[in-house]
C-alpha cells in the first residue's frame, strides 16, 4: 500500500472528508464493513485516528456517508436516462445502461450499495429500499405515462425492469466484461423492450 499524497498536509474540511470517505470506500470494498477497522481507514489515508473521528464519530457515520453518495448517484442515473429521450425504446436502453455503467464505475462503489454487509443494519437497509423506491418510482412514472397500466400494474413491471436491471449488470461484470458492455445492454434492452413494447401507447390506446 502506498502513502497517501496527501499525507501530512493540512486540508480544507470539505477536502479532508472528501478523503477520508475516498480511503473508506477503498478498505470498506477490499475488506467489507465488518472487517474493516477505524485504524485501516486512517492509516490509507495518512491521517491519525483523532483527525479521522473529528470528521466522523464512527465507522457506521463513514459507511452511510459513502451509501448516501452512491445511492443518490444511482438515483441521478436513472432519472437522467429517462429524461434523455422521448423514444420509449431508447428510454428501456438508457435506463439499463444506467445501471451498467453505475456497476462499471472505477471506484467500485456499486458494492457498498447491491452487495454490502451490513444490509441487515436499519439504517443502511432503510436507505438501499429508498434508493430502490426512487428508482422504481422515475420508471413507474414513464410507464404509467406513456402506456395504459394502472399505477400498481406499472410499479410492478418497473420493479422487474430495475431487478433485471441490477442483477444482470452485476453478473455482466462478475463474468469479467468478456461479452461488450454495449452488447449486454442490447441484449437486456431487446428483453426488456418486447415486453413492455406488447402495451399499446396511450395516444394508441385511446385513438
Amino acid at each position: 500500500m502506498t502513502d497517501s499524497p496527501l499525507r501530512g498536509q493540512r486540508l480544507p474540511r470539505q477536502a479532508r472528508r472528501k478523503q477520508l470517505l475516498g480511503a473508506a470506500q477503498e478498505v470498506f470494498v477490499a475488506q467489507g464493513y465488518h472487517a474493516a477497522a477505524m485504524d485501516d481507514i486512517a492509516e490509507r489515508a495518512g491521517v491519525s485516528k483523532p483527525v479521522l473521528y473529528q470528521h466522523f464519530p464512527g465507522k457506521l457515520d463513514l459507511y452511510l456517508a459513502l451509501l448516501e453518495e452512491h445511492a443518490t448517484e444511482l438515483v441521478e442515473r436513472v432519472r437522467t436516462a429517462l429524461q434523455s429521450t422521448t423514444n420509449n425504446k431508447l428510454r428501456v436502453t438508457a435506463c439499463l445502461a444506467a445501471y451498467f455503467d453505475f456497476v462499471d464505475g472505477d471506484d467500485e462503489g456499486f458494492r457498498l450499495v447491491f452487495e454490502s454487509d451490513l444490509r441487515n443494519d436499519p439504517l443502511v437497509r432503510d436507505r438501499v429500499e429508498r434508493m430502490t423506491q426512487e428508482c422504481v418510482a422515475a420508471i413507474t412514472d414513464t410507464i404509467a405515462h406513456d402506456t395504459g397500466f394502472t399505477a400498481e400494474e406499472a410499479a410492478l413491471l418497473s420493479v422487474g425492469l430495475a431487478g433485471m436491471a441490477e442483477i444482470g449488470s452485476r453478473w455482466w461484470l462478475a463474468s469479467n466484461g468478456s461479452l461488450p458492455k454495449e452488447r449486454a445492454v442490447e441484449l437486456m434492452s431487446a428483453l426488456a423492450w418486447r415486453g413492455i413494447s406488447s402495451t399499446p401507447l396511450q395516444t394508441e390506446a385511446g385513438g
